[in-house]
């Protein structure tokens, strides 16, 4: 990984920061949950400056794009509610009322519908973004974290903190099947490795482990620098990158070997990214020099 470049974002109250961030491929725009401001920050990727400003977003949170249908999906902890935010016109099409404080995401591309997980009432949402309405909620082991869906068997997969474990809910219904326990306390990140058949989860206990996808036994384990956030597996090289956000690094890990191969140092507080698999870059938002660090893993 090298450092590619440096962007600055909009200036925030001292001790605020950003949270989520993902990334539209087609045209490298970046969106990421600014918490502090309550809004959804836009980088131009292709260009490397700041791209916009989306208000409206009371401690915005998860950041999700669809790729297909061209939506970025970002949930406003602080008003209940998920925008709908067209990729190419930058504009909120629809906002979704959902509860009261939504955090996870996570895109059923084959229904085209979104779960949402929720941080205080403990639940999760199945949303159709189209109607705006709420289809099903379920109740979850405990307080979630982020959440995935895996296309491959067609159900979800929800980081559950305490009792730590992966809770999975059927794609249909969102009722929780079964449980996964973890070794490590909080999971925290979540990212599949399909090619690999695993599960990738990163834990607040200092570890990072690779779960069977199939009946979710832990096959191996890496330490981290400390507690991290959400992370994002990278096929192309078999890396894994988790942001940490005390005391400021980026870890770089090898999941062929299950090895941090890369420590990077960003800042303290920077504790969550963004990956561009297309432009094979990683961006670490900064928190207290309000900037987005931008690298290349070549």
């Amino acid at each position: 990984m090298t450092a590619a470049a440096s962007i600055a974002l909009p200036a925030h109250p001292q001790g605020g920061g950003f949270d989520h961030g993902d990334v539209h491929l087609e045209t490298g725009r970046v969106f990421v949950a600014h918490t502090a401001a309550g809004t959804v920050e836009i980088i131009d990727g292709e260009r490397g400056i700041h791209g916009g400003t989306i208000p409206g977003c009371p401690e915005a949170s998860g950041v999700l794009c669809a790729q297909d249908e061209r939506l970025i999906f970002a949930a406003a902890r602080g008003a209940g509610k998920v925008l709908v935010i067209a990729a190419d016109s930058r504009d909120v099409i629809g906002e979704v009322a959902v509860g009261p404080k939504p955090n996870g995401l996570a895109w059923d591309s084959r229904r085209r519908r979104l779960l949402v997980a929720d941080v205080q009432d403990f639940q999760a949402r199945l949303v159709d973004p189209r109607s705006g309405t709420v289809l099903t909620k379920t109740e979850l082991p405990g307080r979630p974290r982020w959440c995935v869906y895996d296309a491959d068997r067609d159900r979800f997969l929800v980081n559950i903190r305490d009792p730590a474990c992966v809770a999975v809910l059927d794609a249909d219904t969102a009722a929780v099947r079964t449980r996964w326990p973890i070794s490590s306390p909080g999971p925290h990140g979540l990212d599949l490795d399909p090619a690999r058949g695993r599960a990738l989860v990163a834990c607040d206990g200092g570890k990072v482990l690779a779960l069977d996808l199939e009946t979710g036994r832990e096959l191996a384990g890496v330490a981290i620098a400390g507690e991290p956030d959400a992370i994002w597996y990278n096929p192309d090289r078999s890396h894994l990158y988790v942001a940490i956000g005390q005391p400021g690094v980026l870890d770089v890990i090898d999941t062929s070997e299950m090895r941090v191969v890369q420590e990077i140092a960003t800042e303290a507080g920077a504790h969550t990214t963004a990956f561009d698999r297309t432009r094979q870059r990683v961006y670490v938002f900064l928190p207290r020099t309000c900037r987005a660090a931008v690298y290349g893993d070549a």
